[in-house]
């Protein structure tokens, strides 16, 4: 039995013999089983080579399909796959779970002017040999994955190399600018290999994708792929390339069994990633992004409700899509608890000791969170005391002077002024409030006005006035202002908030203004009508959850 989605089934074959098959009864989101009868009675140890011929549809939920208009160039098609969390089965028949993982051959067959890529070795290109007019890649993955990490891209791609195991691949217009701004990569890999173990996938390439991408990056081996939205000209953003570096061990390497289970991939991911920005940036930059992502949680814990199950570190997702599951929360409070436990347990150095003999004793293996928790007790046993408090219900991790707030307090004064002026005290703010900032601390500084929920006009106005957030673009700044002053009911943003809703298709930034214009009276009409007439170039999953929050999918 092999999971499909929206696939047509031509013929199938064992060992060169027709064999029957038939589709199973399809299911919402999970797609159609595909049931396979073997020609012959199958002997213990006897090797089976099953060939199945299949053609995926236009409509498919792993990939979107460019026009040349809707390229950066205009003019070639192209194409990308994301297939986390159960969409391999939309492009190709398999056992479509990351408790199983494989080794994988691939050729491709595209237009010569056109490059393919994938999430693997590539291994030479030669002319095809039935159409002059195309050629083929070859690519192989040696190391055993899971099949939600086979990725696949065409489109006409250029790659620079920044590094000796990298190349940034994209279109013309982005790669000097991609290039730039992801310089830090050796770096960031040498710096990981020191923290994790070696690095077992060769080769470490980075692919800037179109604007609709609905991830900020996604780690598929060997080649990550990642927004343009990070591409900000100051390598301020570059934590995503830290965070998907992290996932060959953290991931990759070691998988959670089950979907379940997603904080094994993301906790440890997002606190190597935020060792690595330690050791890169110093600790005090380490300490500063594990409270914006504390801010963060609070966040999604407010939009979710925290009595809402999804809000479990490890959710019941039986008949639950994961895509609607997805949040921050795997990542967040995963860090948290590996926060909370490398201070309970003897500090950054001691941790890391553990977390190395942890991908060690796992690797090439998918795991439950019992699997982690009896190698945590086994390898912390002489400090089983104190665990005491860990085992009680209530993780006491809530405690706030764990975070060193040297680079917070800034960000804290100046939201804390903002919060309570009057309207009288509005004069007292100027340009040179923001002059000692970094990019990171304005991000706090408004995630911590956002946490608030809103501000009055008078203030959002004031903002503009003496710090002019609209001309500024970097996309995680612009993304909080953007959403503080849709909040905050001020008329002016909704055009400038529906641009950025649209120009691009992340969904971690997508879906937050969407919902806050629907939640606007005086936006809601318009971001129902906008929303539909962009559908139809939206990724996917992206239109899929985009639809739900606008309550058209009822």
């Amino acid at each position: 039995v092999l999971d499909t989605k929206d696939l047509q089934v031509f013929k199938v074959t064992v060992n060169g013999q027709d064999a029957k098959f038939a589709f199973g009864e399809k299911h919402s989101f999970k797609g159609t089983p595909l049931e396979i009868t073997f020609p012959f009675e199958l002997r213990r140890g006897q090797e089976a080579i099953v060939e199945i011929s299949f053609e995926s549809s236009p409509k498919s939920s792993a990939l979107q399909w460019f026009s040349p208009e809707q390229t950066s160039g205009k003019e070639h098609p192209f194409l990308f796959s994301q297939c986390q969390a159960t969409h391999c089965r939309a492009i190709l028949p398999c056992q479509d779970t990351p408790a199983v993982k494989l080794t994988y051959y691939a050729e491709i067959s595209v237009p010569k002017e056109l490059v393919a890529l994938m999430s693997a070795t590539r291994d030479g290109e030669v002319p095809d040999p039935e159409d002059s007019s195309r050629k083929i890649y070859r690519f192989s993955q040696n190391v055993p994955i899971p099949c939600y990490l086979i990725a696949l891209v065409v489109g006409a791609l250029e790659s620079r190399k920044i590094g000796p195991r990298t190349l940034v691949w994209a279109e013309k217009e982005l790669v000097d600018k991609s290039a730039y701004e992801f310089a830090e990569a050796e770096a960031m890999l040498k710096t990981a290999e020191d923290l994790a173990g070696p690095y077992v996938w060769g080769q470490y390439d980075l692919l800037v994708l179109p604007p609709s991408f609905p991830y900020g990056g996604m780690e598929n081996p060997c080649l990550t792929f990642v927004t343009p939205t990070l591409l900000a000209g100051d390598r301020s953003l570059s934590n995503v390339i830290a965070h998907e570096i992290s996932h060959s061990w953290t991931g990759n390497l070691v998988t959670n069994k089950t979907w379940e289970h997603f904080w094994l991939n993301e906790g440890h991911t997002v606190y190597l990633e935020r060792r690595i920005g330690g050791r890169l940036f110093g600790e005090q930059f380490r300490h500063f992004q594990a409270l914006g992502g504390w801010r963060e949680l609070q966040n999604t814990i407010n939009t979710l409700g925290d009595k809402n199950p999804i809000t479990n570190l490890i959710p019941n997702l039986s008949e639950v899509d994961p895509d609607v599951a997805y949040s921050s929360v795997p990542y967040e409070k995963g860090f948290a608890l590996l926060f909370y436990l490398e201070q309970l347990l003897g500090g950054p150095d001691i941790f890391i000791g553990f977390l190395k003999a942890y991908i060690q004793q796992f690797a090439y293996r998918s795991i439950v969170t019992e699997d982690w928790k009896r190698f945590l007790y086994s390898y912390f046993k002489d400090k089983v005391g104190s665990f005491l408090c860990f085992l009680s219900v209530i993780l006491c991790f809530l405690i706030f002077d764990r975070y060193d707030m040297t680079l917070a307090n800034a960000c804290v004064a100046l939201s804390q002024r903002w919060i309570k002026a009057k309207e009288s005290n509005l004069g007292s703010f100027s340009s040179a409030d923001l002059k000692e900032m970094s990019s990171h601390q304005l991000i706090e500084f408004l995630a911590l006005l956002l946490l608030e929920g809103s501000l009055p006009v008078s203030h959002v106005k004031r903002m503009q006035q003496v710090y002019n957030f609209n001309a500024i673009y970097n996309s995680e700044i612009r993304f909080r202002w953007l959403l503080l002053c849709i909040k905050s009911k001020w008329e002016e943003a909704i055009p400038l908030a529906l641009k950025m809703a649209t120009d691009q298709g992340r969904m971690k930034f997508t879906r937050p203004l969407f919902r806050e214009l629907y939640n606007f009276d005086k936006s809601r009409d318009l971001a129902v009508k906008t929303f539909l007439e962009h559908r139809a170039s939206m990724h996917p999953t992206t239109s899929m959850l985009v639809a739900k929050d606008l309550k058209l999918d009822q």
